[in-house]
């Protein structure tokens, strides 16, 4: 990653809220952190400089103030050996620019403080020999990722240029992606789409929600494939790819996704993790522009629930 190229740096901004004025902005920015960044490190950002308060630079003691803003630059990990890890992937396409993997339920993409082994990243620096630098040694080759709980396909870059041609693609919306899921409720539209902003929850940083407040654009499509009382299933084509954004929007319409811990019902035990499975994949190729689709079979779990609901 190049330090002075701010398209590459990780960026995080926030409004503060009436109801969070007065809390301390270590705290706050601890709390908001999506990849759960210690309090301690959070406090050297700040001592460095990385946080700004409407501009300025504040103090890990500074007491937010009603509509401040804060930006955050996160600063590039220091040079860290991520360990190859002899961890078994289900490669589904692989070539010298490009692998896609059909990730299991319960696996972290990529490292993140407190959590450095077991993840993808670690699988992949073990099977292959060369992964893109762009996203930092934190993330090599990553140009996407799924929810830790969400199955399915992914593809990484094995060179810059593919990871540049891939991200750029992702940014037009021009790759294909495809879920399957399963929801509460039974859905009465057979399709439909959902287009709403999605923003961090005042409520609880860490998630997300349906918000004009700090938000991005966020489009959902959705065609009912089968409905099994008291649940539907779904295949959902994502436009945008916010953080959360299937699982924000199943909520926002009413049709949580069965199994989901933060956003789901109370006492779902339906499945451990959410019932979501990135079921395709498209793109064109990096190298050769040709385009390509890939599909992975629902995972186990997804499969026996819905044998189950199909012999109510």
């Amino acid at each position: 990653m190049n330090p002075m190229d701010p398209d590459q740096q990780d960026i995080q901004e926030w409004t503060v809220a009436a109801e969070e004025a007065g809390e301390r902005i270590d705290k706050y920015l601890a709390e908001s952190m999506e990849d759960g960044v210690s309090r301690s490190q959070i406090q050297q950002w700040i001592k460095e400089g990385h946080a700004l308060v409407n501009g300025r630079e504040v103090k890990a003691n500074y007491k937010l103030q009603a509509e401040d803003q804060i930006l955050l630059t996160v600063p590039e990990p220091a040079e860290l050996e991520i360990e190859a890890e002899d961890i078994p992937l289900e490669i589904i396409y692989e070539d010298r620019d490009v692998i896609v993997i059909n990730k299991p339920r319960g696996m972290v993409v990529h490292p993140a403080p407190g959590h450095y082994s077991g993840t993808v990243v670690n699988a992949l620096q073990f099977h292959c020999k060369d992964l893109s630098g762009i996203n930092g040694v934190m993330r090599p080759g990553i140009v996407h990722r799924i929810d830790k709980d969400t199955s399915g396909l992914l593809m990484a870059a094995k060179n810059d240029a593919a990871h540049q041609s891939l991200a750029g693609q992702l940014k037009e919306h021009s790759v294909t992606r495809k879920y399957t899921a399963v929801v509460h409720g039974i859905m009465p539209h057979d399709h439909g789409t959902v287009d709403a902003p999605i923003g961090r929850d005042p409520h609880d940083r860490k998630l997300f929600t349906v918000t004009d407040r700090n938000s991005k654009h966020a489009v959902t499509h959705f065609v009912v494939v089968e409905r099994l009382e008291p649940f539907t299933v779904l295949e959902l084509k994502l436009e945008t790819g916010r953080t959360h954004q299937i699982r924000v929007h199943m909520k926002f319409i009413g049709h949580p996704l069965v199994g989901d811990p933060a956003y789901g019902r109370p006492k779902d035990r339906e499945m451990q993790g959410q019932a979501l499975h990135a079921a395709v994949l498209g793109f064109k190729h990096p190298r050769t522009d040709e385009y390509l689709e890939f599909q992975a079979p629902l995972p186990e779990d997804m499969k026996q629930l819905l044998d189950r609901l199909r012999k109510k």
